[in-house]
């Protein structure tokens, strides 16, 4: 089992059967490889011979080079985490009696807030640049739009196809979103309002040449629109608006839940919305909008709405507070 080439294929295909996205089984191959980099500098050409020994020394030149190029945690952890899968595909495939990463654990990663969100002005700032006399003007404010009502990555957004827009009834299909997982967000009505004008008037010259494209956002060249063309025009309205901050289509999706949990959003329907598979990746934003979670509480637990407690309970609890007083004397 000397072949690294041939057990990166067989992971790989595993991966693609397993129905994980095309980004996910490119992060996950360029990890590997980086992997098998170390490996071959360490003389080590059968994957037989990786022990857990290794894998910790190989964990520790990571951080070691984390630290040398600035980088962060979520650096090593993408690593180990390639690593780990790497080896449960082998044992579970029985390649591997033995899982030699099965006791390798991802570093902790560190709890930072968004860099960037958005205030209210400078969203709608940004919103109002695209000029919508012109066909590229109405699909770029339609673009804008749909981030900042929904949220999605940007991934999801390039992956839309005209048949996951539910304009009557105001919902917004995700396909294959983060994880395989699929999830369904409300379209506010500005979105709507302008996903029908670009459906209406831009897409239909935009796919002249082949009505048969099923994409939503497409270019002046009939093709999809390119992730790196949404993150320029992104930054250029930003700029065109004056706002200061590096914005990025992502920063939109941390202004989407922050604004939503600040006007008292209930944050597992915002965790639904964002397609977060853990909570806590959630309540994060509730620290960004500075979201008082004991006032919630008190605002909104039925107990803390009720009166003082009835003469007969408050008595029933004073003769418990005497009778402990003479024990204890």
């Amino acid at each position: 089992m000397s072949d690294f080439n041939e057990l990166f294929f067989s992971f790989t295909e595993r991966l693609r059967v397993k129905n994980y996205s095309p980004s996910t089984r490119a992060a996950y191959a360029g990890e590997l490889r980086f992997f098998f980099d170390y490996l071959k500098d360490k003389g080590v050409s059968d994957i037989k011979s990786v022990t857990a020994d290794l894998l910790k020394e190989y964990q520790l030149a990571l951080f070691k080079h984390k630290e040398a190029k600035g980088l962060t945690v979520a650096y090593v952890c993408m690593k180990t985490r390639a690593v780990k899968r790497f080896f449960e595909h082998l044992e579970a495939s029985g390649l591997l009696l033995v899982n030699p990463a099965e006791r390798v654990k991802e570093p902790k990663i560190e709890s930072r807030l968004p860099r960037a969100v958005l205030t209210e002005d400078e969203a709608r700032k940004i919103l109002d640049q695209p000029k919508l006399k012109t066909l590229i003007g109405i699909r770029d404010r339609c673009v804008l739009e749909v981030l900042y009502s929904t949220g999605v990555r940007l991934e999801e957004l390039t992956n839309l196809t005209i048949f996951d827009c539910d304009l009557q009834g105001g919902l917004l299909r995700i396909n294959k979103g983060k994880g395989s997982k699929d999830r369904v967000v409300p379209l506010g009505k500005h979105a709507v309002r302008f996903l029908k004008e670009y459906i209406a008037k831009v897409r239909p010259h935009y796919t002249r040449t082949n009505r048969q494209l099923k994409t939503l956002f497409m270019n002046h060249l009939c093709r999809p629109l390119a992730r790196q063309t949404v993150e320029v025009l992104v930054r250029n309205y930003a700029k065109q608006a004056g706002v200061q901050k590096q914005v990025t289509p992502h920063v939109f999706r941390h202004t989407f839940a922050t604004e939503l949990l600040r006007n008292g959003a209930d944050i597992t329907s915002v965790q639904k919305m964002l397609g977060h598979a853990d909570l806590r990746n959630t309540h994060i934003y509730t620290r960004v909008a500075g979201v008082d979670v004991k006032k919630t509480h008190s605002m909104s637990h039925p107990r803390e709405k009720d009166k003082e407690e009835k003469p007969e309970t408050l008595a029933e609890l004073q003769d418990i507070k005497r009778r402990y007083h003479h024990e204890q004397s």
